[in-house]
C-alpha cells in the first residue's frame, strides 16, 4: 500500500467512466495481492499504442496518449462487435486499455479493422483512506423515490452504428421543441461521455446512463441488476422534473443483456412505445417485427438506414410500422401523438 500524492493524481490522465468519483476520495495505491472487480479504479501505465490513441477525458476532451503516461481506468467487460471483445482479468498483470471512455480489461477478440488494443501496465488499485479498493458503485446516484417520468420511449437497433443515438437525439429535439422537459438514460453499452453530449445538444434538460448507476459496462451483468439501475436513473429523472424520458438499450437484438430486457414484460410495461434503429432494410424490417412479436408497440423506424431512399421505400412496403428520417422526428406535430399513450394502453388493458 502506497499513499498517493494529490499532484500525481492531477498529473494522471483520468478516464470519462471515472467521473463520479471524487478526487477527494482518491487516497491510496493498493498494489499486492488484488483481484480487481468490475467498477474498480485503477491507475495504470500505458506500454505500447494500439487502435486506442487518446482517452476520453471527464470533460468530453479526448487527450493524446503516450507511452509512460499514466491513466485512471475502471475495470470491465466491452462486448462491441465494431471493436473490442473483452474482460475483467483476476490479477494486475498487464492488460488493455478496450474503451477511450475508460475501462481497463483483457481483450479476448476484436474487428479485424483495428490494429490491436492499447496495452497497459496497472500500478495498482486506487483505494480511500480506509485503504479499500475504490469501486464505481460506491458513488453511483442515491436511490430515489420519485415517480418515473410519465412518457418514456426506448429505442433499440440491429447492431453498433445502426443509428440508436441519433434517432434517440431526434425524439429528444422533437419533445423540446413541442415544450416538453425531456431526460435521457442509456441503460446499457461502454461508458462514454458522446451519447450524452449530442442528448444535450438535441435538447435535453438532464442526460444519465449506466455509469451512473455504477457501471463502467453493463456487458455481464445481470439483466434484473440493469433494470434496477435503469429504474433508479428514470425516478432520478422523474425527481428533476422530466416530463419525457428517452432510453436508450445499446448493441443489436441477439447482444445478451439486449435480448433479455427486449424480452422483459416489466421493461416493456414502462414504455409508452418502442422505436428500431437499422442500417439497411431487412434488418429494419426484421427487427421491428422480432419486437412486435415480443409485446412491444412500436412507433417508428429509422436510423442509418433513411440516409437511402431506396432503402427506406423498402421498409415502408414491407414493414408494420412509419419510418422517419431524422428531420421528421423533430416535428413537434408528430411527438405529441405519442404523449400519455402508455395511459391509453393501461387503460384499454384494464378494460379487457
Amino acid at each position: 500500500m502506497e499513499i498517493l500524492s494529490q499532484n500525481r493524481l492531477l498529473l494522471a490522465k483520468r478516464a470519462f467512466s471515472t467521473r463520479r468519483v471524487p478526487t477527494t476520495a482518491i487516497k491510496t495505491l493498493l498494489i499486492s495481492d488484488q483481484s480487481p472487480k468490475a467498477g474498480d479504479l485503477v491507475l495504470a501505465k500505458v506500454i505500447k499504442l494500439g487502435s486506442h490513441k487518446r482517452i476520453e477525458l471527464p470533460t468530453g476532451r479526448r487527450a493524446m496518449l503516450f507511452p509512460g503516461d499514466e491513466i485512471i481506468l475502471a475495470y470491465g467487460n466491452r462486448y462491441a462487435p465494431d471493436q473490442y471483445e473483452a474482460y475483467v482479468p483476476t490479477d494486475l498483470s498487464p492488460c488493455h486499455m478496450v474503451a477511450a471512455g475508460g475501462v481497463a480489461g483483457i481483450a479476448e477478440s476484436w474487428h479485424n479493422r483495428l490494429s490491436g488494443p492499447t496495452r497497459i501496465e496497472p500500478i495498482g488499485l486506487l483505494g480511500g483512506a480506509d485503504r479499500q479498493p475504490l469501486n464505481l458503485k460506491d458513488f453511483s446516484l442515491d436511490e430515489v423515490s420519485a415517480a418515473i417520468p410519465p412518457n418514456i420511449f426506448a429505442v433499440f437497433g440491429t447492431s453498433m452504428n445502426a443509428g440508436k443515438s441519433t434517432t434517440a437525439a431526434g425524439i429528444v429535439k422533437g419533445f423540446s421543441n413541442a415544450g416538453y422537459k425531456v431526460g435521457t438514460a442509456k441503460i446499457t453499452g461502454t461508458g462514454a461521455g458522446g451519447d450524452l453530449w449530442m442528448m444535450r445538444d438535441f435538447g435535453a434538460a438532464e442526460t444519465l446512463d449506466f455509469t451512473d448507476a455504477g457501471y463502467p459496462s453493463t456487458f455481464g451483468n445481470h439483466p434484473a441488476d440493469i433494470l434496477a439501475g435503469a429504474a433508479n436513473l428514470l425516478r432520478t429523472l422523474g425527481q428533476r422534473g422530466c416530463e419525457v424520458a428517452i432510453i436508450e438499450v445499446a448493441d443489436g437484438l441477439y447482444q445478451t443483456e439486449t435480448s433479455a430486457l427486449a424480452s422483459s414484460p416489466s421493461f416493456q410495461s414502462l414504455l409508452n412505445g418502442t422505436f428500431f434503429a437499422a442500417g439497411d432494410a431487412m434488418g429494419a424490417v426484421s427487427g421491428a417485427q422480432h419486437l412486435s412479436s415480443l409485446g412491444h408497440n412500436m412507433l417508428g423506424i429509422s436510423g442509418a438506414m433513411t440516409r437511402s431512399p431506396l432503402a427506406m421505400e423498402e421498409v415502408r412496403r414491407t414493414a408494420n410500422a412509419p419510418v422517419f428520417r431524422l428531420e421528421d422526428l423533430f416535428r413537434r406535430e408528430l411527438v405529441t401523438g405519442w404523449v400519455n399513450s402508455r395511459a391509453a394502453m393501461l387503460a384499454q388493458a384494464t378494460a379487457s
